[in-house]
């Protein structure tokens, strides 16, 4: 099973969906892409952003938000969104969670956030900085939410080359 979930509501540029796959890749979550897009899955920035691990992405799409309710009923989310009052340091993270990320330009619907107030998180930022770019936001929320299950089955060590003790 994999530890998490990372769910774009209509993202719109392409760039930013190709880096998040990435993270999905190197974290063995789940990217979950909801309709409508603001670009198409062929599109060459999406693939060059995502560079060779396109093929071992595990991606979902659904066409609206209800389709996404049907095929996964009982999900535990968590929204990210500049108008909560959590930070997501706060939140808690089950395995399975599905982080939820609105569109670049307006984020997360507000009657989507209302409803799920509870589960609403926010990235602290400076000042009225409007928002981070999608897909840091997206890689802030993955690794806090894998430091919460101790990384899981992520290689946590890397090797040294020969003669690097002295680096």
């Amino acid at each position: 099973m994999k530890s998490l979930n990372v769910v774009l509501l209509e993202p719109e540029i392409p760039q930013n969906t190709g880096n998040i796959a990435r993270t999905c890749v190197a974290t063995h979550s789940v990217l979950h892409l909801i309709r409508p897009f603001g670009f198409e899955i062929t599109d060459k920035n999406l693939k060059r952003a995502g560079l060779d691990y396109w093929q071992y992405l595990d991606v979902r799409y659904y066409d609206d938000l209800a389709h996404f309710r049907a095929e996964n009923p009982g999900a535990v989310c968590r929204y990210f969104t500049t108008k909560a009052p959590a930070c997501y340091t706060d939140a808690d993270y089950p395995e399975g969670c599905y982080l939820f990320f609105g569109k670049e330009t307006k984020g997360l619907p507000e009657q989507l956030l209302i409803e799920n107030k509870k589960d609403c998180v926010r990235i602290p930022m400076f000042g009225e900085i409007r928002s981070l770019n999608l897909a840091n936001s997206v890689a802030v929320a993955v690794y806090e939410a894998l430091r919460r299950q101790d990384f899981g089955e992520l290689k946590l060590a890397g090797n040294f080359p020969a003669g690097g003790e002295n680096l």
